[in-house]
């Protein structure tokens, strides 16, 4: 395997394992830990949910920047080379973009302290199945244009 070969399979392995990552524990925290909290006492919850936010914080961010470098090296150097005048292919590639980016501004106003969320994070089970909607287009999108030829 030459060394392009093994960077692109690399950054493709990299993007696509970070994101299942995010949207499974998305999925977890909205579907698992928060009606897990909600049978708890109103303190209880609070200390598990402060908890699980500070650790989940740390795969938020650092998936965000993973995703961000990642993707933007596929789409780059692997990618737009290969469908260079498919307007199709890019304007799905760019609503996936602009769908991603609404994707990382609510996980991180999700797990954020900023004074100005608080009042998504007060409603955190609607704005995490929000974003488990976004997550799903995202991958039907990805799904659309892995297999598209032409």
């Amino acid at each position: 395997m030459d060394g392009e070969l093994a960077l692109n399979t690399f950054s493709r392995w990299l993007h696509v394992g970070t994101a299942i990552v995010l949207l499974g524990g998305v999925v977890f925290l909205r579907f698992v830990v928060l009606p897990a909290a909600e049978r708890l006492t109103s303190e209880a919850s609070e200390v598990l949910c402060d908890h699980v936010r500070a650790t989940w914080k740390l795969f938020v961010h650092a998936g965000v920047a993973l995703l961000l470098v990642s993707g933007l090296y596929n789409y780059l150097a692997v990618l737009a080379p290969l469908h260079k005048g498919d307007g199709l292919y890019h304007s799905l590639m760019g609503t996936k973009i602009l769908v991603a980016l609404a994707v990382f501004f609510l996980v991180e106003a999700l797990v954020g302290r900023a004074a100005a969320f608080e009042g998504l994070r007060q409603k955190s089970k609607m704005w995490l199945g929000i974003v488990i909607l976004l997550g799903a287009l995202i991958v039907a999108i990805s799904g659309f244009l892995k297999m598209r030829v032409g």
